[in-house]
């Protein structure tokens, strides 16, 4: 059933109470303009500001018709709609602020139980409803779904035509690729986000294009994260940037598609995630970093020391609306560093632990939006035996120190992020002596050197300036000998000739 069909049951069935909780009032009302064509009610809106309007009958300015002479408070409201003998819908918007009145609490429950009143249907409307205990069980709550992708190409449409008028019909330049990243990056908001999203997109710079893809990831983390329990990486990696783990990058590469949703993939499964195990500082972060610049995705990071809190059930109610972010932020990539700090149980944590890694458990399993969890490990034998076993990552892989070609390829990339020319080292003899560190250590070793080498160049360069220096000034004492000399000679002239 559609969301329009699942509404119109609802009203037919002679819902008493329904709680709808969005933001979206525009949405909300059209919503039900559409409904009441199935259901032949009239349809009211009632806010603090302009009291009761019936929006079934059309007027003029086309926004229903006048104001109603109802005073604009609730219980007045409330009154009327009890006496009203015509079954309606009525859209209350924030509403539930008066409901801690005992007065306008007594009407609603009056009217929900049909004392002395039709068949009316209550709708409260609100981005966040804490509905009363005394009503909470009349209500019915009903969630508007998010804008598909036919939505949100048709928003992308409406606000290029949008910019075409406001600039005296000049086209907005999109690459359809772009175009069709955009839409998929969407999925998750709202009609009204999602809108104010690519008009600033486009408003920038009259294009859409490849380029916009990581500010529409930006904007969008920031949208859906105000609560700070994941963190938005900036800067994903590339492979060239990673050295060694061929196999690492193959399969990768073999999944891209499918991952993506590409119609190249149709027919094969979308990969899940993957498990990095190894050594510390053998490059498992970076790895997790290039995955989502190799899948073309943004990286978001899931640090279990922000989940965890105090007070009972609320770390659990942090994972849970966690892992509800990383699927509205879908496509993307979940990197979970050092899990096995975040679910190592204990005997004190009240069983925490253990609810915690049950939940991940059931979402890894049962999710459908195309989050890609990368996690990694330095202690495997402190993970649960429950989340190594087949199928809850598609694949594990060990990241050992690097072997001769791997460091030699290591030295080359950090000489050239450090403006070096890897041509001009040994990079073989380099290799050889580094046997047995880790990437990280000779990234270290040559940031290390290269600060020493500064200095020593530093060093030699004052001291070439100070010999420079004397030797300027002995040139300069010299000079002013011999004129002084000459001066001498040409006054002893002068007395002799007077």
């Amino acid at each position: 059933m559609t969301e329009l069909q699942d509404l119109a049951t609802l009203i037919r069935a002679t819902t008493p109470l329904l709680a709808i909780e969005t933001a979206e009032e525009n949405r909300v009302i059209e919503t039900f303009r559409h409904l009441i064509a199935q259901v032949l009610r009239p349809l009211y809106r009632w806010s603090i500001t302009d009291g009761l309007r019936r929006l079934d009958m059309a007027t003029p300015e086309g926004d229903g018709a006048g104001p109603t002479d109802i005073a604009p408070d609730a219980t007045a409201t409330l009154q009327a709609i009890r006496q009203n003998r015509e079954a309606g819908i009525y859209l209350l918007l924030d509403f539930v602020p008066y409901l801690r009145y005992p007065m306008t609490l007594r009407l609603v429950r009056e009217i929900c139980q049909r004392q002395h009143a039709a068949a009316h249907t209550l709708v409260l409307v609100g981005p966040k409803l804490e509905l009363p205990e005394d009503i909470e069980a009349l209500v019915t709550r009903f969630a508007l779904s998010l804008p598909d992708a036919q939505e949100l190409a048709q928003i992308v449409r409406e606000e290029a035509f949008a910019y075409s008028r406001d600039n005296g019909g000049k086209r907005v330049e999109v690459d359809a690729d772009a175009a069709r990243a955009v839409v998929r990056n969407l999925r998750g908001l709202g009609g009204d986000d999602a809108r104010r999203i690519v008009r600033k997109l486009i408003y920038a710079d009259g294009a859409l294009a490849q380029t916009d893809i990581a500010e529409l990831a930006k904007a969008k983390f920031e949208l859906l994260n105000k609560d700070g329990l994941l963190h938005f990486e900036y800067e994903t990696a590339r492979f060239a940037d990673l050295a060694g783990l061929a196999h690492l990058k193959q399969w990768i590469a073999q999944r891209r598609a499918a991952f993506l949703g590409l119609k190249s993939a149709a027919k094969l499964d979308p990969p899940k995630g993957l498990l990095l195990l190894g050594v510390q500082g053998c490059g498992k972060s970076l790895a997790a970093k290039a995955v989502a610049g190799g899948f073309g995705v943004p990286l978001v990071r899931m640090d279990f020391g922000t989940l965890y809190n105090k007070y009972h059930g609320e770390t659990e109610r942090n994972l849970r609306e966690s892992l509800t972010h990383a699927e509205q932020l879908a496509p993307c990539v979940l990197w979970v560093d050092e899990i096995e700090k975040g679910l190592a149980g204990g005997d004190n944590d009240d069983g925490v632990s253990r609810r915690v890694l049950g939940y991940l458990l059931t979402w890894m399993a049962e999710r459908r939006e195309a989050v890609f969890i990368v996690a990694t490990a330095n202690q495997v034998h402190d993970l649960p035996a429950e989340l190594l076993r087949k199928g809850r990552f598609d694949e594990i892989f060990f990241v050992d120190l690097p072997g001769a070609d791997a460091r030699r390829e290591i030295f080359s990339i950090h000489l050239a992020k450090r403006d070096l020319k890897p041509a001009d080292f040994d990079l073989a003899a380099l290799a050889a002596a580094s046997d047995g560190l880790s990437g990280a250590e000779i990234e270290q070793a040559i940031g290390t050197l290269r600060c020493e080498c500064g200095e020593q160049r530093a060093r030699a360069g004052a001291h070439r300036a100070r010999v420079a220096r004397d030797a300027a000034a002995v040139g300069a004492d010299g000079r002013t000998g011999q004129r002084a000399a000459r001066l001498g000679e040409g006054a002893h002239r002068l007395r002799r000739l007077r």
